[in-house]
């Protein structure tokens, strides 16, 4: 039986460099973003996520639905999937990294080896729509 690991992440761009999020502790690279809390909708999600690991604040009304990915999840066991609903959104603040991000870095194509394998799944997407 295959176990999902249902996230919402966020996706931005700039200059063709994608802003990734490194754990403390841990060596892959993700996309900002993380699980839904019991009733939540993928936009108060990630409003809520992206505040705690960035200390920025999403405009809600930017928000724009590119993909859901899914993939093998990272570090876990063989049966276990991880599915990522992704959206890009203006934000507001300068992005630092919270108490569990150890650092953030705007990773380009040619660091997809850096990331998580559904989020190598992600910058391939983004690489075809010439977005990196």
């Amino acid at each position: 039986m295959t176990t999902m690991i249902d996230k919402v992440a966020w996706i931005q761009i700039q200059d063709g460099r994608v802003l990734s999020a490194r754990s403390k502790g841990k060596d892959t690279y993700y996309l900002p973003g993380g699980k839904r809390e019991p009733g939540e909708t993928d936009e108060q999600t990630l409003i809520r996520e992206i505040r705690e690991e960035l200390t920025v604040a999403i405009d809600p009304e930017t928000l724009a639905f590119v993909g859901t990915f899914e993939a093998q999840a990272h570090g876990k066991a063989e049966n276990v999937t991880v599915q990522m609903s992704c959206y890009t959104g203006a934000y507001s603040g300068e992005p630092r990294p919270s108490a569990e991000i150890e650092e953030f870095a705007w990773l380009t194509y040619a660091d997809r080896s850096r990331v998580s394998p559904v989020c190598q799944r992600i910058f391939d997407h983004l690489h075809e729509r010439q977005w990196i």
